[in-house]
């Protein structure tokens, strides 16, 4: 299947540069570039892209403004983009709220380039783009500065032992696989576990489901 991808950036360089990078990929078609959101959310909406490469800041409308409407459209648009975000720094507000809204992750700008494909290729196949340690950082970072909200605090209590196990090891970014190996499960039955998780918390995915288990209190930042 061939990933449609968008991107939108204020820079016309970067924008031209990620564009070039990706279509050279058989199994990558850009549909369309973007200079800041309002223009990327207009896009959006006609080219219906599987992903969207959205830089955090830009003119008219940042990113995380234009990721929230991608992803929390209104009534009557049914189409909702993968977001990975896209940014200069590794520890940035906008993007840990970007995630809170729902974006699949975010990539330094810096990245190596077959990182980025990488990148695009996990986040349409429905995946959040967590491996980067500087992911969890942020995310911890930005978590231990807020109280946990107690509506938060009591939705842990709707799940079973072992599905808050397997979230706290969400948390502290452990594949499936790995918390298969360290739970002695079938990696099958870990799978099984995480949509219970997502299902029963309503988290879009395991982006969101790692910013509720800091600020739910599960997962203390620093804690290994």
């Amino acid at each position: 299947m061939t990933i449609r991808v968008i991107v939108v950036d204020d820079q016309s360089m970067v924008r031209a540069g990620f564009a070039a990078l990706l279509a050279a990929q058989s199994d990558i078609d850009v549909v369309g570039e973007a200079p800041n959101g309002k223009k990327g959310i207009e896009l959006s909406r006609g080219a219906h892209p599987d992903v969207v490469l959205m830089d955090v800041r830009m003119p008219e409308l940042d990113g995380l403004s234009a990721a929230r409407a991608l992803l929390d459209p209104p009534p009557g648009v049914v189409h909702r983009p993968k977001v990975l975000m896209l940014t200069t720094f590794d520890v940035d507000d906008y993007v840990y709220e970007a995630l809170r809204a729902g974006a699949s992750g975010f990539l330094l700008k810096d990245a190596p380039p077959a990182d980025l494909i990488s990148a695009v290729r996990v986040v349409a196949a429905g995946d959040a783009l967590l491996a980067p340690s500087v992911t969890r950082r942020l995310i911890a970072d930005f978590a231990k500065q807020r109280t946990a909200p107690r509506h938060q605090s009591l939705r842990l209590g709707g799940l079973t032992e072992r599905e808050t196990e397997v979230l706290a090891l969400i948390a502290r970014g452990l594949s499936n696989k790995e918390i298969a190996e360290h739970l002695v499960l079938a990696e099958q039955t870990v799978k099984t576990h995480v949509g219970r998780v997502l299902g029963k918390l309503d988290l879009r995915d395991r982006a969101q489901a790692v910013i509720f288990a800091y600020e739910s209190g599960l997962v203390t930042p620093g804690e290994q």
